[in-house]
């Protein structure tokens, strides 16, 4: 397969976590942002961090950060971000209070995007639910990322339901890695992260 970078996407406003960064919170001890980190290290070849906070470089001493080109435009810029970041390579981007996908399931992304060559993304999707925000995307994305913000939009959906070749990873591509509504729990309030056993940060 060919090289892709893998992208944390440490952003947004985090209204309903009280204006905390939610990544940093911890199951296990572990923070959320540091689990999916390691999922994206062991199935891509190098990795970047898109974040906008002052303090994201303390909290990733080791990772390359980058901003989004204009702030508060929502995870469709990070997108965007990531994929100009990359400089022509693919993109495998997963929200950072995702802490339950694998690295088999990334490797999965990845297998899929080598097979149909042409695409230019690969979203999972569980019954009615795609998840485009722990997705792969190819450079030929980029253009319709600067579109949709062009035009006032700001959500991850719009760019897959926008884009002319998508590959949907459906339920049975996914057979053998679990759970799909624990593998795509997103821990985005205090109340889901007390249910998964964690701590706030």
């Amino acid at each position: 397969m060919h090289d892709c970078v893998g992208v944390l996407l440490a952003g947004g406003a985090a209204r309903r976590f009280g204006g905390r960064p939610k990544g940093l919170a911890t199951i296990g001890g572990v923070r959320l942002a540091d689990r999916v980190l390691e999922a994206l290290r062991a199935s891509t070849s190098t990795q970047v961090v898109v974040a906008n906070d002052a303090a994201a470089h303390e909290w990733f001493p080791r990772e390359r950060i980058i901003a989004d080109e204009q702030l508060g435009l929502g995870p469709l810029a990070g997108i965007a971000a990531a994929l100009e970041a990359a400089e022509g390579q693919p993109v495998i981007v997963v929200a950072w209070d995702m802490p339950f996908v694998t690295a088999e399931l990334l490797q999965r992304l990845r297998a899929q995007a080598a097979v149909h060559s042409d695409v230019d993304a690969v979203v999972p999707v569980h019954g009615a639910t795609s998840e485009p925000l722990c997705a792969w995307y190819a450079p030929s994305a980029g253009a319709v990322c600067s579109s949709l913000l062009e035009r006032g939009e700001r959500r991850a959906r719009a760019l897959a339901a926008s884009l002319p070749r998508v590959e949907w990873l459906d339920s049975l591509a996914m057979a053998g890695l679990g759970d799909l509504e624990h593998l795509f729990t997103s821990v985005d309030t205090p109340e889901r992260l007390a249910a998964v056993g964690g701590a706030l940060p």
